[in-house]
């Protein structure tokens, strides 16, 4: 008997726990553009020449967005990095790199699953990336429009699995 009510007082606590999640405005879901993101290769197009070896991107929770780290590795053995902080309301944040200061970025998200990256030069955006997160959160699709070296517009589709908790990538 003493075990039944126990057990009975543990299922209430649960659910009024689970209730409580659920209906408290303060209680945010988890964005799912945060985790560890690893690039496939096969399963990307990028123009002749450009797709990375391997990239890594790994995207926490900060505040109203996301604190972003990704290192990329290219055929030569070149890598790049990049590091910043932003919210998703559209404020411009400092990028940085290995080599220093990037390009910044501005992020605005449209959807729960989609958000546009916008990079600039002075007043002018010169490359756009949107990124889709699959409804199972699996997978994240980044498209980006930019031009290439002759100011010809082109666009690469770098195509991101979802990787375990080990998987890191290195602070600049």
């Amino acid at each position: 008997m003493k075990n039944l009510l126990c057990s009975l007082v543990f299922v209430g606590l649960l659910f009024s726990a689970t209730v409580h999640a659920l209906t408290d405005p303060q209680v945010k879901p988890a964005d799912p553009f945060t985790g560890t993101w690893k690039l496939s290769v096969q399963k990307s197009r990028y123009p002749r020449g450009l797709c990375p070896k391997s990239m890594v991107i790994v995207m926490e929770p900060a505040g109203d967005g996301v604190h972003y780290r990704s290192e990329t590795t290219y055929a030569n053995g070149n890598t790049t990095s990049a590091d910043y902080t932003a919210d998703y309301k559209g404020k411009e944040a400092i990028v940085m790199g290995y080599t220093g200061l990037l390009l910044p970025v501005s992020l605005k998200r449209l959807d729960a699953h989609t958000v546009v990256a916008n990079y600039k030069r002075g007043s002018a955006v010169v490359a756009r990336s949107r990124r889709v997160v699959s409804g199972d959160g699996r997978v994240m699709t980044i498209t980006t429009t930019s031009p290439d070296k002759s100011g010809k517009e082109v666009t690469s589709i770098g195509v991101y699995d979802k990787a375990d908790k080990t998987a890191a990538v290195a602070k600049p």
